[in-house]
């Protein structure tokens, strides 16, 4: 069984409560942090826990926050990203809904190293009953004094609010965030200035995920020392992991960094094997902007040794035969999966959810999605599958934000590791199942699918 950090009490009847989180050593980094640590100390035991940023970059956290501008008489902000949106992640979801004051007791220890007097959770749209359990959590962190005016009886102020966002997939991108927060659409800012220096309201601000915040807490707790003997090289510490698809045991798991991926999938600790024992074909590990491997290259690297749920093993062989870890959504698939499907499904999201702001990717991602229907509903051709990966390989690289990267790869790595599927489907469409897929996903006739395309 390994350590737990996020998920220690998770399972602890009313949790979500002041009272009961106090008496499980609640708010002590709090306390630890403002009576006998200066705000470059913390700073300094994050920088040493290796912490890297659990909402897909993987930055390292202590790094980040040292970037961050401090003119005299400006203002600094923190902000926390609990716009979860990535396909196939619900991590912070079921951060927030189990144990809301460890990311609001992170938050307010992280604020005070930064010296920032006023923060924001943005959340998702969708996640609106998130918003009632954060917002009554604040009120009982206000009623007990940990928020407010000189917290603890010290110079430290502190106020903290929660936003809702609109349900718009972009605004996980920081610099949209803080579009979206200032009450503008959530366009991707172009950088420079970044967030460190220009951030919102034009002011000094840090941006980090639900998970970093409240990984802050054991940090201050126990020790940036402490927490860098917990997981494998670079990859310190735990990470959750959403992990989904044909897998017995679907939920969140908090694992050690450098957990064998094979261990992951199929022992009874973690997602219990493959779904009605059938054979595991391909598994995207990071969520759905991350590349899809086939069974082979998920369990072992190309040299290979196991792969490990770690940044640098999961990376192994860069995109010709590795993935990334991304935010942790970990969607198993079996051998009945078919991914051109999956992958209809992934390039019909981005293209849905792409801003326009970028040509690249305002027009990539709707020609995927066509290209994409063609080739689902029979009337594909062989030179489809090299338009694809043509397409994707103008939108990486070429956009303000990372979206269109990330409706590239899966493309990219679909064709890379099963390009004989593409070519089943256009060669013998009436031998592949459900060629009407399109219609059923969008409520179209035949003669209203085809006059789309």
């Amino acid at each position: 069984m390994g350590k737990k950090i996020l998920l220690e009490h998770d399972h602890v009847e009313g949790i979500n409560t002041y009272e009961v989180y106090r008496k499980h050593n609640g708010y002590a980094s709090v306390e630890k942090a403002l009576k006998t640590m200066k705000p470059d100390e913390v700073t300094e035991e994050v920088k040493k826990s290796g912490l890297r940023g659990r909402g897909g970059a993987g930055f390292p956290t202590g790094m980040k926050w040292s970037f961050l501008a401090k003119p005299e008489g400006v203002q600094r902000y923190l902000v926390c990203n609990a716009d979860e949106s990535e396909p196939g992640t619900f991590k912070d979801r079921y951060l927030m809904e189990r144990n809301p004051h460890l990311l609001i007791e992170g938050m307010i220890a992280s604020s005070y190293a930064l010296g920032a007097n006023t923060s924001y959770i943005y959340v998702r749209g969708e996640y609106f009953y998130i918003i009632r359990i954060l917002e009554k959590a604040i009120a009982e962190a206000y009623k007990a004094g940990w928020l407010g005016k000189n917290i603890l009886g010290t110079d430290f102020s502190h106020d903290m609010y929660v936003q809702c966002g609109a349900g718009a997939y972009i605004c996980g991108e920081e610099t949209a965030l803080l579009e979206s927060l200032e009450g503008k659409r959530g366009n991707p800012r172009i950088k420079p200035p970044f967030p460190a220096v220009k951030g919102v309201w034009g002011c000094p601000t840090v941006v980090n995920n639900v998970e970093t915040l409240a990984s802050v807490c054991f940090i201050v707790n126990s020790g940036g020392d402490e927490y860098a003997k917990i997981g494998i090289g670079k990859s310190t510490g735990t990470k959750l992991i959403s992990a989904s698809g044909h897998i017995k045991k679907p939920g969140v798991y908090e694992i050690e960094m450098g957990v064998p991926v094979e261990e992951f999938i199929f022992s009874e600790e973690y997602c219990g094997g493959v779904l009605n024992d059938k054979k595991l074909k391909a598994v995207v590990a990071g969520g759905s902007s991350v590349p899809v491997l086939p069974a082979e290259l998920i369990l072992k690297t190309a040299n290979g040794e196991p792969r490990l749920m770690s940044y640098e093993s999961l990376s192994d062989g860069g995109f010709a035969t590795g993935t990334m870890l991304g935010s942790g959504g970990f969607i198993v698939m079996d051998e009945t999966t078919s991914i051109v499907k999956n992958l209809f499904t992934f390039a019909r999201f981005y293209h849905h959810e792409s801003c326009g702001q970028c040509s690249p990717c305002r027009e990539g991602t709707a020609w995927m999605e066509k290209v994409l229907h063609k080739i689902i509903d029979g009337h594909g051709k062989i030179e489809d599958i090299d338009l694809l990966w043509d397409i994707q390989k103008n939108i990486e690289g070429n956009t303000i934000c990372p979206l269109g990267d990330a409706a590239a790869w899966p493309v990219a790595s679909a064709i890379r590791h099963f390009r004989n599927e593409f070519e089943e489907y256009i060669k013998n469409p009436s031998t592949v199942k459900d060629v009407k897929y399109y219609y059923h996903c969008n409520n179209l006739s035949p003669a209203e699918a085809y006059s789309s395309i």
